[in-house]
């Protein structure tokens, strides 16, 4: 071979070699990818690569909305709407094939963005990312014809936000009523009110996190803009005629989740043409749910009778994110996830007073529910009112099990909460001495909460507040966190929540702050996780196990040293008498997203000689029988003595058993049996005259250990004594069916007592 002259012969397979292992963004060949995971809506699923003949999955590190576009496009989709992580779709299998995706938005393949290298990655399986992408597939078409023609859905119109005009609407958070600012390939521009519809606005009004949008006045702000193309000194007039400012035209039918669904031109169809001519910025004005207006606090919004169904979302890590529960002949039940796709869940998130729906869950991503399947293959045109307006199936001819159990991830409203609350000193992000911002003196001012009387109800707030899930402990002590040095002063206390508000301000509190410990290592803290359990009673099993037994004094001397009987018992000749027992079994289901776990470890439990086993909660449930006016006439309760998976559903394990001093909890999805001829399993009702009672189970009763919801602890059941026999019935949680049922029952127990 030639060389030039000049070139050094060593220089030359030096190039060669460098020239061989630099890494490039481009790779020979394009590569296959695909949607993977739990049946769903087409176009949503983990992301799954095929590299050297085997399938792979992404990581979700760095992963963000440009790649999501770019994969959407080449699995043949016209837009991304959003992207997942943490293996929202499950877990895949095989290697991952990518790590540290970085595009532009633009490239026509995965493979063409920036990577760590193929099979590089430092991640595990539990983050798989996947991608959500626009519903209008075009299987014959590339995305480069796509972004051509005139008239696309969405492409890539990223994010929306309302620009507020007014200097009322500058102030109020949420922003309702702005021009819509739309953002395409990285870049903000404003829309043309040339062709806006009210159709346009409702899909604006739900990607904000509302669930209507309202009349506005237009030529109010005609004026205005008209005023501002006047005045010398603004720019809006040259700006205006730039078509990089304009987003030329959008068509929407109102019911679509997410603008990116809606047919788009970016520019005008011919050269030259101006984007927005003697047109201006398209304005928008929508109506927030109830919870977000101003004085309404926690209310509700009115509906009409008819086909309105209640729902509610359950076990969800954020406000607006839960398993879907609908309220259906009286009883709440969950929804199979056949066909459920983000027009169903669009239609929940408005009905409870949210925006559209970011994502459509299905596999039971938000935990398995308990009791009835009310609804099967929804499907919704998204005009809806409610989800019972909707087609559906009933479940039970579907053969839909509890592990298909819908949910939904509603967009939601900014109103930054998260900047009036933080957490100081901490050994990680999710825990610390709580520090609120509130006015002092006509000013805001940080400073730290008062510990007494702070609990589980008060850190939820707090946790939720910061985005950062539930609350796993509530501390009215923080000896070891050091506060802010701005924040020493105690400006909050006696603070009372119920759990369900979105902001700690929201709560009761002292009107002048009354702290007599003085905060400081006195301050309230709390520790944050993702997920919480959730132990819910079968009621069932309760109505279905329930007996009488009256059993001699002489087998009872174990649970009388445990304090399982009455007081009266202390006063019999023993071992001559009998006690008489209401016996049941009970079954605990954990229907969280984390494990149930003793809050004390293995060298804080008690150990019990007479019953040979130890106690890792104190008093796990408490067992009452009331009189109808809500009076206790016999009461017991069980320390959980043996804490531990009984049985768990196919394709789970039990992972906590208490033989040989073993572990103890109770796993996501399975459940703990106590059996109805284990000692302390009864409530002792030996002095208890015949009647008509109300028997209660209340679950986790002192809250030692944090759930993601305690309104389903409490498990009540309607009882007829007559002195030698009893019948039990009406066995329900607390919130599994509608107040009105409940009342009706109740009402009906005092009219049958009456009459005998």
């Amino acid at each position: 071979m030639a060389m030039p002259a000049g070139v050094s012969p060593i220089l030359v397979p030096l190039v060669l070699l460098l020239c061989w292992v630099a890494p490039s963004r481009q790779e020979p060949s394009p590569v296959q990818l695909r949607l993977a995971g739990p049946r769903g809506p087409a176009g949503e699923g983990r992301l799954e690569v095929l590299y050297q003949g085997q399938w792979g999955t992404v990581c979700d590190d760095g992963f963000d909305f440009h790649a999501a576009t770019v994969a959407c496009r080449q699995l043949g989709y016209t837009a991304a709407i959003t992207w997942t992580h943490s293996a929202t779709y499950g877990q895949g299998e095989g290697p991952i094939w990518l790590d540290n995706v970085r595009c532009g938005g633009s490239e026509g393949s995965l493979a063409e963005c920036v990577h760590n290298g193929w099979g590089t990655s430092d991640c595990h399986h539990g983050e798989d990312a996947g991608v959500v992408c626009s519903g209008e597939h075009l299987p014959s078409a590339s995305p480069q014809a796509a972004i051509s023609s005139n008239l696309v859905p969405g492409l890539s119109l990223e994010e929306v936000r309302l620009k507020p005009i007014l200097a009322r609407a500058k102030l109020s958070l949420p922003v309702t009523e702005g021009a819509v600012e739309v953002k395409h390939n990285g870049r903000w521009r404003q829309v043309c009110d040339a062709g806006w519809t009210r159709n346009n606005s409702r899909v604006v009004c739900g990607m904000l996190g509302f669930p209507q949008e309202k009349h506005v006045n237009t030529s109010f702000y005609r004026k205005l803009w008209n005023m501002k193309l006047k005045d010398p000194k603004s720019s809006l007039k040259t700006l205006s005629q730039k078509n990089s400012f304009w987003v030329h035209r959008v068509q929407c039918r109102g019911t679509e989740p997410h603008l990116a669904r809606c047919p788009t031109q970016v520019a005008p169809p011919a050269p030259r043409q101006y984007a927005c001519p003697r047109g201006m910025h398209a304005i928008v004005s929508c109506l927030p749910g109830p919870a977000f207006q101003k004085g309404t606090g926690k209310g509700r919004s009115k509906t009409s009778p008819g086909k309105v169904l209640p729902v509610r979302l359950r076990a969800g890590t954020h406000i607006g994110e839960g398993r879907v529960e609908v309220l259906r002949h009286g009883q709440w039940g969950t929804v199979c996830d056949k066909q459920w796709d983000l027009t169903a869940a669009s239609v929940v998130c408005r009905q409870l007073g949210f925006g559209t729906a970011k994502q459509a869950l299905v596999g039971a991503q938000m935990g398995q529910g308990l009791g009835p399947i009310h609804m099967s293959e929804v499907r919704c045109t998204g005009h809806e009112r409610s989800l019972g307006e909707c087609r559906f199936q009933n479940a039970e001819r579907s053969g839909c099990r509890h592990e298909a159990d819908a949910a939904v991830r509603c967009h939601m409203p900014h109103m930054d909460f998260q900047s009036q609350v933080r957490l100081a000193g901490g050994r990680s992000p999710e825990e610390g001495v709580v520090e609120v911002l509130v006015p002092v003196q006509g000013r805001l001012q940080w400073g730290a909460v008062c510990g007494a009387q702070w609990g589980l109800n008060e850190a939820m707030v707090v946790c939720r507040q910061l985005g950062l899930g539930f609350a796993s402990h509530a501390l009215q002590e923080t000896w070891y966190w050091a506060g802010s040095p701005d924040a020493t002063q105690v400006v909050m206390s006696g603070v009372r929540c119920t759990g369900t508000e979105l902001a700690l301000q929201q709560c009761q509190r002292h009107g002048p702050v009354h702290c007599p410990s003085g905060g400081g290592r006195f301050s309230a803290g709390v520790t944050c996780t993702a997920h919480a359990p959730d132990l819910v009673m079968n009621a069932q099993l309760v109505q279905e196990t329930a007996y009488l037994e009256d059993r001699p004094l002489g087998l009872l001397y174990c649970a009388h040293e445990e304090r399982c009987l009455s007081r009266s018992a202390d006063h019999m000749q023993w071992p001559y008498g009998h006690r008489r027992l209401l016996r049941f079994s009970s079954q605990i289901h954990n229907l969280g997203r984390a494990d149930f776990r003793p809050r004390m470890g293995r060298h804080a439990w008690t150990w019990h000689q007479c019953h040979r086993h130890f106690h890792s909660i104190e008093v796990f449930t408490h067992y009452d029988l009331l009189t109808l006016n809500g009076s206790k006439v016999a009461e017991g309760h069980k320390a959980s003595f043996c804490l531990e998976d009984t049985n768990c559903p196919e394709g789970l394990q039990r992972r906590f058993a208490c033989a040989n001093f073993g572990e103890q909890g109770v796993s996501v999805g399975c459940w703990d049996t106590y059996r109805h001829d284990i000692d302390c399993q009864w409530i002792d009702i030996t002095d208890v005259p015949p009647g008509s009672y109300t028997f209660q189970v209340v679950v986790n009763p002192k809250h030692e250990v944090a759930e993601s919801d305690f309104s389903n602890n409490v498990m009540r059941c309607q009882c007829k004594y007559d002195g030698q026999r009893i019948w039990m019935h009406g066995c329900h949680t607390s919130d599994a069916y509608g107040a009105d049922v409940v009342s009706d029952l109740e009402r009906w127990e005092r009219l049958a007592n009456n009459l005998v």
